[in-house]
């Protein structure tokens, strides 16, 4: 937040500051974008104090030189992202998805993740694919499980514990998805109402007390 804060005071002259408080409800380095979600915020939180739009050159500027998350999470809507994170499509209409978020409290490391990818160096896409199609429910899954995350055996190499999770949300009854998220270790199971992510959450959360567990509504 600070550093989002700082970069936009390096490009907007005599920029109104103010004071920060951080109430963290996620693990740190969970690969859920937290850090990022919280310098986007910061970055609102400035730009309606000194009455500039989201779309301001110099705010967005200042989102990327923060981080490569950060630009998506200025206007927090589901996009495609390309590139580092920096090329975003239109906002996309998803329906809401019913979720199991679990983190074994364990650190990945996005460095070391992306060290032992061993993946060619990416060439920067001009504009984001536009290859969604799918909004209803149904859709979107068969759609998210037409397509996997090539995160997930480096940070399985570093942490083991994260195929653990896997399997168990793939255990749970009604689980319709299995995904980790980010570099990790945070993993997801989607499901068709809250109900069902909420009986498996607690389900979980009692064979795995020393686990993050929560059902929450993504979307």
């Amino acid at each position: 937040m600070l550093k989002a804060a700082n970069a936009l005071a390096e490009r907007v002259g005599g920029l109104k500051f103010g004071r920060f408080v951080l109430s963290k409800r996620l693990p740190v380095a969970a690969g859920l974008g937290g850090g990022s979600a919280d310098a986007a915020a910061a970055l609102r939180l400035l730009a309606r104090r000194n009455h500039l739009a989201l779309d301001d050159e110099r705010l967005c500027e200042a989102a990327r030189v923060t981080g490569a998350d950060v630009p998506v999470c200025l206007d927090p809507r589901p996009r495609l992202m390309s590139g580092i994170g920096n090329l975003l499509s239109p906002p996309l209409d998803l329906p809401p998805l019913a979720a199991v978020l679990v983190n074994p409290r364990v650190a990945v490391p996005t460095k070391g993740v992306f060290e032992k990818l061993a993946a060619p160096r990416v060439v920067l896409a001009a504009k984001v694919s536009e290859d969604y199609q799918p909004t209803d429910r149904a859709g979107l899954i068969e759609y998210l499980a037409a397509r996997g995350n090539d995160l997930e055996a480096p940070a399985i190499a570093l942490q083991p514990v994260v195929a653990e999770v896997l399997e168990a949300l793939r255990r749970l009854s009604g689980c319709r998805l299995a995904r980790m998220s980010g570099s990790g270790a945070t993993c997801f199971a989607l499901f068709d109402n809250a109900k069902a992510a909420a009986a498996a959450a607690r389900a979980l959360r009692e064979r795995k007390p020393g686990w993050w567990v929560r059902s929450a509504m993504l979307g």
